[in-house]
């Protein structure tokens, strides 16, 4: 019995020590395990406090088969981590009286009528796209014989030259899952949101989440086209021994269920500019918006629309992360860290992306963290992020 009594003290003293570590041991110790284990392929993490960056490295590799290192100024494909910027943008609008959140879609996109299955057609609200309270879904939610899969709905990460016309046509055709305002579902509301902002505007979503969002804020590197090709960072899946290279219509899966990616769109011109998967992005740039966010909207946005985005929307029905967590506008909030298990205060606004990223802001400790990774999904779910969580607060 000596043999196990030991190994567990040792463990015990092993997770000790290391909670004990600055921040930068802890860090770089969670970062290197991930990397060693060929868990993930390569990262950027930062970690602000109070305004301040306390951590900042890149680790791993940027083109595995080239043997290209990770810099910290590398470009990602950012999925879903591109609804944060295309939400602010919508909520500029509003606060210019362009746009107006109760307002239905068809005010914009007098085609989008998709209907339930009893046939009848429900008027959609901007706020209902931005809350995924809509009726909408994605491919990746739904079994491979579901209607969006039927329909070829494209969920803004495949399909290269696909146009927005046509997806959103196809999305029209497929049965809302419930009656808008009745439920929550994770959707393609954000890119239906694309085109309500383009209708309105009178141009494209590119350049309105440039003007409204990122030049505010001196950010070049975030955007729906590669400002620099030669920092984009190639796309990896999970997969055993070691994660694989990303090749177009490759499905990776998730909870039993399959998320489709093509690497190659983003390159492609004549892809639409999917409002919620279609930007890339460095981590120095989302860390400065989700600042401007943190310490209350300027110059994008007045300090009473942030007050309304970080406040949950939904109740208790979203359960975007788990049990205490609702959904505000752009990403989860954290309504109660009791159910959680995490050391997160009230407030901490979190989300993802499924090439493999994860960020936080927690407004109550000052601290906003960055962890963009080349690797789906190990990058965005499990393991890393939790690790990386914990290592900040420890």
């Amino acid at each position: 019995m000596r043999i196990p009594v030991l190994a567990a003290a040792l463990a015990v003293a092993a997770t000790t020590a290391l909670a004990e570590a600055p921040l930068e041991a802890r860090l770089n110790a969670v970062i290197d395990t991930a990397i060693a284990e060929k868990r993930i392929v390569g990262t950027v993490v930062l970690v602000a406090k109070d305004g301040e960056i306390i951590y900042r490295r890149a680790a791993g590799l940027a083109d595995r088969e080239a043997g290209a290192p990770m810099q910290e100024d590398a470009i990602f494909r950012l999925a879903s981590v591109s609804k944060p910027f295309v939400t602010a943008a919508a909520m500029r609008l509003a606060e210019e009286g362009r746009l107006d959140l109760n307002a239905p879609v068809t005010r914009w996109l007098p085609d989008f009528r998709p209907a339930l299955p009893d046939g009848t057609r429900p008027d959609i609200t901007i706020h209902q796209l931005l809350t995924h309270t809509s009726g909408l879904g994605y491919s990746f939610l739904e079994p491979a014989d579901g209607p969006y899969h039927r329909l070829n709905v494209s969920d803004g990460m495949d399909q290269p030259g696909l146009s927005l016309d046509e997806n959103l046509a196809r999305l029209s055709a497929a049965p809302l899952y419930f009656t808008p305002g009745e439920g929550w579902r994770y959707s393609l509301g954000i890119d239906v949101l694309g085109g309500v902002l383009e209708q309105a505007e009178g141009r494209s979503l590119p350049d309105i989440v440039r003007d409204k969002v990122t030049a505010p804020l001196g950010i070049t590197d975030t955007g729906f086209t590669v400002r620099d090709p030669s920092r984009l960072v190639a796309a990896y899946a999970d997969a055993t021994p070691e994660p694989r290279r990303m090749t177009d219509g490759i499905a990776v899966p998730l909870m039993g269920l399959d998320t489709v990616f093509a690497p190659s769109r983003i390159l492609d011109p004549t892809s639409y500019p999917s409002g919620g998967a279609g930007m890339v992005g460095t981590a120095d740039d989302l860390l400065r918006f989700l600042e401007a966010i943190r310490t209350g909207g300027a110059p994008i946005l007045k300090p009473e629309t942030v007050a309304t985005m970080t406040r949950d929307q939904v109740g208790p029905q979203a359960q975007t992360q788990g049990p205490g967590w609702g959904f505000g506008y752009g990403w989860a909030v954290l309504t109660d860290p009791a159910p959680t298990g995490t050391p997160q205060a009230t407030g901490t606004l979190q989300w993802g992306g499924a090439y493999g990223h994860s960020w936080f802001i927690d407004p109550q400790n000052g601290l906003t963290v960055v962890a963009l990774t080349n690797t789906a999904f190990a990058g965005m779910a499990g393991a890393f992020p939790t690790a990386i969580r914990n290592a900040v607060y420890e």
